[in-house]
């Protein structure tokens, strides 16, 4: 399902990344993905920058914007999909999440918030008017997965379906476990959980996954670029993957997937 042009309620829409550098973000993922920038000339939009694969208008798989908040690192940014953003916002608090940012109108394209789960991993919401998400997804140099990378799987489990109704089923894997939070039966994000294997400083967060037709190559490719290989390519069963970083500190990660995908 390369191509989308509506989201249902609950599923995550978007990505964007927050950077100290526009101009060399542009470029960075621009070699990387083969994105074309696209930047509004709006000034109300902030610089807001829209990705697209390739030429081809209407095509947006991912977005850019300055960091605007003093403090606030570089980071991607995962969008979920709802009928009322006010009262998405509600219930987040009432689940005990923290809001970074109130409920505001982006204009002609849909209204936002920005917030924190309980166990402090970033997240945002969107209620589309004109602009509906990514119109590409799981084809190379698109975003395919967003993904919760944390130490509370129960506390995590409780959040989202309170907030979102996600239902969820976690499995062992490995030395730890993995969460997949489902809409309608359908998988639409996972949780890793974060066990004595990571680092004790480094904190829940949101993971951004972009499909790639060869993860070694993009990997390799990174690094060329000023980035970082922070988990090098590594086989699971879905395909193979990398955690990457851009010059300016994001990090995201990228996929080979299997083909019987």
């Amino acid at each position: 399902m390369p191509h989308v042009s509506s989201y249902e309620p609950g599923v995550p829409n978007w990505v964007d990344l927050a950077t100290p550098d526009i101009n060399a973000s542009k470029a960075f993922y621009g070699e990387l993905f083969g994105w074309k920038a696209n930047v509004s000339p709006d000034p109300q939009y902030g610089g807001y920058t829209m990705f697209t694969l390739g030429d081809t208008e209407g095509n947006e798989v991912a977005a850019a914007m300055p960091i605007m908040m003093e403090g606030q690192p570089p980071a991607w940014t995962t969008y979920i999909n709802v009928l009322d953003v006010d009262a998405t916002a509600k219930a987040v608090q009432a689940a005990g999440g923290q809001l970074f940012m109130e409920p505001m109108d982006v204009p002609e394209q849909g209204r936002m918030a920005v917030f924190a789960d309980t166990t402090g991993a970033a997240l945002a919401a969107w209620q589309p008017y004109g602009f509906k998400g990514a119109s590409t997804v799981n084809e190379p140099g698109s975003w395919c997965w967003s993904e919760l990378n944390g130490r509370d799987v129960d506390a995590a489990k409780a959040f989202y379906g309170e907030v979102f109704g996600w239902d969820s089923s976690t499995a062992a894997f490995g030395t730890t476990s993995y969460t997949e939070f489902k809409v309608g039966g359908r998988s639409i994000a996972g949780m890793m959980q974060m066990d004595d294997n990571w680092p004790p400083d480094v904190p829940a967060h949101w993971m951004v996954y972009f499909a790639v037709a060869d993860a070694d190559a993009t990997a390799t490719k990174t690094g060329q670029l000023g980035g970082t290989v922070t988990v090098p390519p590594t086989d699971i069963p879905i395909g193979r993957f990398a955690v990457l970083g851009d010059p300016q500190g994001a990090h995201f990660s990228v996929i080979k997937l299997n083909a019987t995908m």
